[in-house]
């Protein structure tokens, strides 16, 4: 399968409240920020850990893990973080087809993260080249080679991005195979509601949320009010929920799916990420839905039990003879 998104590299801070509010930034979600902001919070977070990121780069890594095959489509610039980036994905085996830009342009993209004693991910993101992404830089023979294509719903701000998608969504269709979408953050859905509903509607077979995104989108008070919307505008929906585990969704099922103990939760960044990346794998292997969740689960379960978005271990190594 092959994933198109924000291409970013990750600082991870540990930090508590204190931290959150000196610096005005709003718990547990994504704000877009600007060049100026991001050397000053740079600055501020102190020690970090610098790893390469993006949500939807952290799902091929971890559809790589299971053994199936992924590429990811994404912009970095011509610079030492661009380089590391474009190294990290080889060297897990993700086909990263996109040369990098005239670094003139702008910076590779970064995400400031910080983590606080409850686990919570507070992420402010400066995008830089990422954000640049055309339609030109979607490969179409990649996309057309691959059973699904996996789009990250936080690169939905720029008009060209907004064609590169669809010109994914049209390429995979066109060839046989199915698009995927993750909500990405409920802010980033208050952003681009109607937008959000269009491409869901009219190109979307396999979505994926947490509770709060799916109520966000369709506008709605309860959990069974989004479930019979979402019924409506796509095959399937997986629906994460927190320490409660998930729910598949499709046209004639609702299937729950228990959550993966963890000894200690100590960064939820990239949970979803790789809540999707088992929760594909199965679904490109052809098995079950609750099996698409149970896989889902075990993988978040693994990236939350340490500091970073991606995993540790092969995730292989973790399902096998389960």
């Amino acid at each position: 399968m092959v994933g198109i998104g924000n291409a970013l590299v990750d600082v991870i801070a540990h930090h508590d409240d204190t931290f959150i509010h000196a610096h005005g930034l709003a718990k547990g979600s994504m704000t877009l920020i600007e060049t100026d902001r991001a050397v000053s919070l740079y600055t501020s977070l102190g020690a970090a850990v610098e790893m390469s990121g993006g949500s939807a780069a952290n799902t091929m890594t971890g559809v790589a893990s299971f053994g199936s095959r992924a590429a990811y489509i994404g912009k970095v610039a011509d610079d030492d973080l661009g380089e590391v980036f474009g190294h990290d994905l080889h060297a897990v085996g993700v086909l990263f087809p996109n040369k990098p830009a005239a670094s003139a342009d702008a910076p590779t993209g970064r995400c400031l993260i910080v983590v606080t004693p409850d686990a919570q991910r507070t992420m402010n993101t400066f995008l830089g080249m990422s954000s640049l992404l055309t339609p030109d830089d979607v490969d179409a023979d990649v996309v057309a080679a691959a059973k699904l294509v996996y789009l990250e719903g936080y690169l939905w701000d720029r008009p060209e991005a907004k064609e590169a998608y669809r010109k994914a969504a049209r390429v995979a269709h066109a060839a046989g195979g199915q698009v995927s979408l993750t909500l990405s953050d409920s802010f980033c859905v208050d952003r681009h509601r109607e937008g959000f509903r269009d491409l869901v509607a009219g190109d979307v077979d396999v979505l994926f949320a947490n509770e709060e995104e799916l109520l966000a989108l369709y506008e709605v008070g309860t959990f069974a009010e989004a479930v019979a919307a979402v019924r409506r505008d796509v095959h399937v929906a997986a629906v994460t929920r927190g320490a409660r585990g998930s729910v598949v969704i499709s046209a004639d099922d609702l299937v729950e799916v228990s959550a993966e103990p963890v000894d200690a939760v100590i960064d939820t960044t990239g949970a979803g990420d790789l809540y999707a990346a088992g929760f594909l794998h199965g679904y490109t292997s052809g098995l079950s839905l609750a099996r698409c969740g149970e896989l889902g689960s075990i993988a978040a379960a693994e990236v939350i039990s340490h500091l970073g978005a991606r995993p540790l271990v092969p995730l292989s190594r973790l399902v096998a003879g389960r």
